[in-house]
């Protein structure tokens, strides 16, 4: 198909159309902030950094300066992927931590722990920041930070939707003194509608604003995250901190249907993502999203790209990542060849049901800033340093020596978030993603199938129901808008469907999406995921 307007359109609400600069992210707030800076004559890069750290005060269990972040850029027709993922520390050894932690995973072996200091990394967001503004900015961090700071201090409403995943968080961060300060006003999770603020963070940033990233990476603010992660058996010191950079790499992509899909290249999962879309694109897709063939090969598609991702991505400067293999279009031909009318298991699992902030940001320029920062699971280690949580990230790694993602000194772990890009004919269409830990592979390849095999708008293609899978056979669905017929075919696969209502009462999720896409003439179409509090806000 062609892909530009007119799309299919059955959503709820219609597509944000603008043509000076857009921004979609999963927070008003922190998306008419991005859009503010647009209008005050910002890049794309600047108001990416502004919104993210917006984003850093109002979902504080999802992203934080104490986590990662990953962009993809597109500026003036080049292309770049930016990686602010940080790294394990200096002191990381694989036979101490095997020794000392107190978790088990499903072989009955060590594993990483997901609570303290232990899965303490390197926080590689700010210098990510840092690093977008040198490259692209017209503004200085310190102006950039102002709107953050006024919520943090001042306060903002928390949601209902926020207030249910602090809840689902609160067991695990009133473990720590500090945590159970910062994030439990009255020991509970502020509740829909109550005013939160955080004073501590507002000195925080305040302190960067002032001084530079270097109060974090070996100032006041660092030595906090040190003491903080140590204190609770981490091994992070000051040099890990001082010695971060973050690092500019080139995206990878593949072709789906004439439309060139980019992603971050390892130690993220994009590739998971690149290598299901190969599998997928060897099958004719039913243009119904309810199908129930087509959801069943973009299910087996998925699996086939967690086995292979969970067996190879981590840092590559550490292990060789087959990426020229998992992007083949003839290896996709072969591993299609496994997928028959049953449902099997590939030796695949996904993992936790990990949050992450996205924002996508384009600009009058038709400039883009795919990003998307986290600090992995709700509230991450659940420690708390100076008004923020530290992430969990190293919780990624694997004790298992021999595993390519072995825990290691100075090593990136296999990191879940991934910002994305759409290229037609070499040139830009869109920026975008969806967050959600493990759902970010499944969540990619159905909104592209979405967009490119049933022809939807940005807005009804993030709309759409999804799947989420598991492990095993084992796959969550939004069963309530597909039909009995759907549901009941599936499971005579031998699927085991963990029906819509049921995952989410677990705390489970599927994923937010968000969404701009620049057609030929300029005019910005964007969505945002009514799974989440977000908008899509142009000009």
């Amino acid at each position: 198909m062609e892909f530009t307007y007119p799309w299919g359109f059955n959503s709820r609400r219609s597509a944000t159309m603008a043509t000076n600069g857009m921004v979609a992210t999963s927070h008003p707030l922190a998306a008419r902030t991005g859009v503010s800076v647009l209008e005050e004559g910002g890049t794309a890069a600047d108001a990416a950094v502004a919104t993210a750290a917006v984003l850093n005060v109002v979902e504080p269990h999802m992203t934080g300066i104490g986590g990662d972040m990953f962009a993809l850029t597109q500026f003036d027709e080049e292309y770049r992927a930016l990686n602010g993922s940080g790294r394990a520390p200096a002191e990381a050894d694989i036979e101490t931590y095997r020794d000392r932690t107190n978790s088990v995973g499903d072989d009955g072996e060590p594993a990483m722990p997901e609570d303290g200091g232990m899965p303490v990394t390197v926080p590689g967001a700010l210098d990510g920041w840092r690093t977008l503004l040198d490259a692209y900015g017209n503004f200085e961090l310190a102006e950039l930070l102002a709107p953050a700071i006024g919520y943090a201090r001042e306060g903002f409403p928390v949601t209902e939707y926020i207030s249910q995943q602090w809840a689902n968080s609160a067991e695990r961060i009133e473990q720590f003194d500090e945590s159970r300060e910062t994030f439990l006003p009255n020991g509970e999770a502020p509740s829909p509608g109550q005013r939160f603020s955080n004073a501590a963070f507002a000195e925080s940033l305040e302190t960067i604003a002032d001084e530079g990233i270097d109060a974090l990476y070996g100032g006041e603010i660092g030595e906090a995250i040190v003491e903080t992660a140590r204190e609770h058996g981490g091994a992070l010191s000051l040099a890990d901190l001082e010695s971060h950079e973050s690092e500019w790499t080139e995206p990878i992509s593949t072709e789906y249907r004439g439309v060139e899909v980019l992603e971050h290249p390892p130690n993220g999962q994009g590739i998971v993502a690149l290598e299901a879309l190969n599998i997928a694109e060897e099958f004719d897709l039913a243009p119904d999203v309810g199908d129930e063939e087509r959801l069943h090969t973009l299910i087996e598609a998925t699996k086939i790209g967690f086995a292979d991702g969970h067996a190879h991505v981590t840092d590559p400067e550490f292990a060789d990542v087959p990426t020229e293999t998992m992007l083949s279009k003839s290896y996709a031909a072969d591993r299609a060849g496994e997928i028959d009318y049953g449902a099997g298991e590939y030796g695949a699992r996904a993992g936790e049901h990990a949050n992450t902030v996205y924002l996508t940001v384009v600009d009058g320029d038709g400039n883009a800033v795919s990003f998307i920062n986290s600090v992995y699971m709700g509230f991450g280690s659940a420690l708390t340093a100076s008004g923020f949580a530290l992430q969990n990230r190293g919780h990624s790694f694997s004790l298992d020596p021999d595993h390519a993602n072995a825990l290691e000194a100075g090593k990136r772990p296999f990191h879940t978030i991934i910002p994305a890009m759409l290229r037609e004919d070499g040139e830009f269409r869109a920026s975008w993603g969806v967050m959600g830990g493990s759902m970010q592979p499944p969540g990619h390849l159905q909104v592209v199938a979405n967009l490119v095999d049933s022809g939807l708008n940005p807005q009804t293609a993030l709309d759409a129901p999804r799947f989420r899978f598991l492990e095993g056979k084992r796959v969550a669905l939004e069963t309530n808008r597909l039909s009995k017929e759907t549901v009941s075919g599936l499971m005579e696969r031998g699927h085991d469907l963990v029906e819509e209502d049921t995952f989410l009462g677990e705390g489970g999720h599927f994923g937010g999406g968000q969404f701009i896409y620049r057609d030929p003439d300029g005019t910005l179409i964007g969505g945002s995921d009514p799974r989440r509090d977000g908008q899509a806000i142009g000009f």
